[in-house]
C-alpha cells in the first residue's frame, strides 16, 4: 500500500448517485444488495487512485468500486464518495467485513517490497497507534505471500529486468518494486 490522496467527488454524483441511491434505500430497506448506480464513475475513481489498487499499489486496469466500510456493516454510505475506494476485484472481495487500514490513511514508507522475495513487508514508519490494524490487515487480505500478488510482482520485476519497462515506467505501474530497486542500488553503491 502507498499513500493515496482524497479524490475529489466527480460532478454529477450528487445527482446520478447520491440522491436516487438514498431513494432505492428508502423505497428496498430489506435489500441484500442495494442497486449498482456507482459503475459509471469507476473510471473517475481509477484515475484519482492513478489506476492502481488502492491495496496492491499496482496498475489495475479493471478494478472494481471497493464500498471501504462494507454495505453490510453501513448501507448508508453505499452511494457516498467518500467511501469508495479502487480496487482489485479479487483483492475487494477478500475483504468480507473485515476492519482493514484505509489506503487513504497509508502514510509514506509505511510498506516495502523485499527483493528477491518480493513480499510484502511494513516498516518501522508505521505508527504504533495504527500497527495492530495493520498488522490485522495485512493478515486479512493476501497482500504478503499470496501466490496471486507474487505473480503480479514478478511479472513486472520481470519487465523491468527485461528493459521493456524502465524504472519511471515501473514506478507507475508498480511504486514498491521501483523503490525497492532504488533502494537495492543505493545500498549495492553507497
Amino acid at each position: 500500500m502507498i499513500p493515496v490522496g482524497r479524490v475529489p467527488e466527480p460532478p454529477g454524483f450528487h445527482d446520478k448517485v447520491r440522491q436516487p441511491g438514498r431513494q432505492w434505500l428508502l423505497r428496498h430497506p430489506q435489500a441484500e444488495r442495494p442497486r449498482d448506480l456507482w459503475s459509471p464513475f469507476r473510471e473517475k475513481l481509477a484515475e484519482g487512485f492513478g489506476h492502481r489498487c488502492g491495496y496492491t499499489a499496482m496498475w489495475e486496469l479493471s478494478g472494481t468500486v471497493d464500498h471501504f466500510r462494507s454495505i453490510k456493516r453501513d448501507r448508508s454510505l453505499a452511494y457516498e464518495w467518500s467511501n469508495y475506494r479502487y480496487a482489485s476485484q479479487w483483492i475487494n472481495s477478500s475483504k468480507r467485513a473485515g476492519e482493514v487500514l484505509d489506503p487513504h490513511d497509508v502514510g509514506e514508507g509505511w510498506f516495502e517490497v523485499h527483493l528477491p522475495s518480493l513480499q510484502l513487508l511494513l516498516t518501522d514508519k508505521v505508527p504504533e497507534v495504527l500497527r495492530a490494524l495493520v498488522e490485522s490487515t495485512l493478515r486479512l487480505l493476501p497482500l504478503v505471500h499470496d501466490e496471486r500478488i507474487l505473480r503480479l510482482r514478478r511479472a513486472w520485476y520481470a519487465q523491468f529486468q527485461a528493459g521493456r519497462l524502465s524504472l519511471e515506467g515501473l514506478r507507475v505501474v508498480a511504486p514498491l518494486i521501483a523503490s525497492a530497486i532504488e533502494k537495492s542500488r543505493e545500498h549495492a553503491h553507497p
